[in-house]
Order: structure tokens, then sequence, then C-alpha cells
């Protein structure tokens, strides 16, 4: 299953922290309108570079589909930043 929501928290000692949810099926839109550029560059690697295209395609989905329940965290004197992946 895909991501749908990313929430992303920044603190500072200066100032109150702000936090944003932002949807991520909103992504969809965009690669969707990218998608013949995306298949050009793609058929172009898999033809030039000898990369099995089902495999590829596989290990894209996967990577996807394990995004959630990703936790970033940086912080940086006093200020910091989280994205956590839902």
């Amino acid at each position: 299953m895909t991501p749908n929501i990313a929430v992303v928290r920044i603190d500072s000692p200066h100032w109150r922290g702000l936090r944003l949810w932002l949807p991520l099926f909103l992504l969809w839109i965009p690669l969707i309108l990218l998608s013949p550029l995306i298949l050009l560059v793609t058929l172009a690697v898999w033809l030039t570079g000898h990369i099995s295209p089902w495999r590829t395609m596989r290990v894209l989905w996967a990577i996807v589909g394990n995004l959630s329940g990703t936790d970033v965290r940086v912080c940086r004197y006093g200020s910091r930043v989280t994205v956590r992946i839902l």
C-alpha cells in the first residue's frame, strides 16, 4: 500500500512549532502528467543499460510501498525538523 499522508513538524527555540499534514495522494497528479516522459526515459535506460524492466518496476514499487512508517528527524542548533510518513 502506498503512503497517504506525511506529517512535517518544525520546532525552534525562538517560536512555537509548526505542524503540517501533507496529503501524498496529490503527488499522483503531476506523476500522471509526467508519465509519458518518465516512460520514455525508463525505456531508454532499459534498452541501453541491459536492465530487466520487470525487476526495475518491482524494486521501485517495493520502495514506494515500504515508505509507510518512515520517521526522519534532523536537529541543529536547537531547531528540529521531523518528517513522518503514515
